[in-house]
């Protein structure tokens, strides 16, 4: 199974993903900068995700930390918040591939609870995601720099 997933072209880890309470993205972005990370990118991202989001690059290397406050209470991210609570925290963990494709095709023939064919996400990448039952926690698996209509 291992040279398969080498053959599904994953990368390295794209960006944790850190759920935050509505209203209090802002001042965590300002914690992070104060460690030094450089915010990349924000974006409001609609449609099933209902997010505000913010890339935060750690260092010079490729990893970010994704900060991701629920636009609404319909957001995956503001049930998640709910169902811990009311805290932020832990949301996804993000591998980057070279081919968003070959990776969807290779995991579905592995029989991996896939949640969603690969589709856009933010910054113009193409995503999709694996079910916490294969893995504990939501995977979300990221093509960058793919443009999409």
């Amino acid at each position: 199974m291992v040279n398969e997933l080498i053959a599904a072209g994953f990368e390295f880890v794209d960006h944790v993903a850190i759920a935050v309470k509505q209203g209090e993205l802002d001042a965590q972005v300002l914690k992070y900068k104060a460690l030094g990370f450089t915010e990349l990118h924000r974006e409001e991202v609609y449609g099933k995700h209902q997010v505000r989001e913010v890339l935060l690059q750690i260092g010079a290397g490729p990893n970010l930390i994704q900060l991701l406050e629920p636009l609404s209470p319909e957001s995956p991210v503001a049930k998640q918040i709910e169902k811990s609570g009311g805290r932020g925290g832990f949301a996804h963990l993000a591998f980057r591939v070279k081919d968003i494709n070959v990776a969807y095709a290779v995991m579905k023939e592995k029989g991996f609870n896939l949640t969603q064919e690969p589709g856009p996400g933010s910054r113009g990448t193409m995503i999709f995601f694996v079910h916490p039952k294969d893995f504990s926690y939501l995977i979300e698996v990221v093509q960058e720099g793919t443009t999409h209509a």
